[in-house]
């Protein structure tokens, strides 16, 4: 379910204060109920890669389309990300963060972590268009429960960053969000059913 920015901004996270200058483009509750101790298995399922299969042909053929012109235009180049372009987000964290472990290897995706606390893990990417950050947090919810929340911050770069973004909006929430929920979803519900079965 897609959330209202507020829902990512009342909370006292701590990438408010390490990224003040990226805008929140979206916020959205994970399909993923559990208990005040998983946040760790939902870091591990967002880190270890997805199997392509699991997701539509329309979803596959969207995010093919967009590595190829990637590929051809230069938006994916080395130099135009992290460290190159745009310096690391981790050279802006606290000192009880910086010494910490940043957080897992983000498997099949172009994301590096940068921290992770007991209730949030914050990735980033950066290319020709965009630096742009994946924050995961672990909330508390009505029922006495928790989930996780996932909030995507981004700071667009120039003008045509700006019309990029614009650009893509309507497939990211469209097919891109549904599509990532969904898979998100039956894979915390296998290894809840593997969890229960062990």
């Amino acid at each position: 379910m897609r959330l209202p920015e507020s829902a990512h901004t009342s909370r006292p996270w701590r990438i408010h204060d390490i990224a003040p200058d990226f805008r929140v483009e979206d916020v959205w509750a994970l399909p993923t109920p559990g208990g005040p101790d998983d946040f760790p298995r939902l870091v591990r399922q967002m880190t270890s890669g997805n199997d392509s299969s699991e997701f539509s042909v329309m979803y596959r053929a969207l995010f093919a389309i967009r590595w190829k012109l990637g590929a051809l235009l230069g938006w994916d180049r080395a130099d135009g990300g992290i460290g190159a372009r745009v310096p690391s987000l981790h050279d802006r964290l606290p000192a009880d963060l910086r010494d910490a472990p940043p957080g897992p290897v983000v498997e099949g995706a172009p994301f590096r972590s940068v921290y992770r606390t007991d209730t949030e893990w914050a990735a980033e990417i950066a290319n020709r268009t965009m630096h742009g950050v994946m924050h995961i947090g672990w909330v508390p919810d009505e029922t006495g429960g928790y989930h996780g929340q996932m909030a995507v911050l981004v700071k667009p770069n120039g003008v045509f960053g700006k019309l990029y973004m614009a650009g893509i909006l309507p497939f990211r929430h469209l097919l891109v969000y549904p599509a990532l929920m969904r898979g998100i979803a039956r894979r915390w519900q296998a290894q809840t059913g593997d969890s229960v079965a062990g």
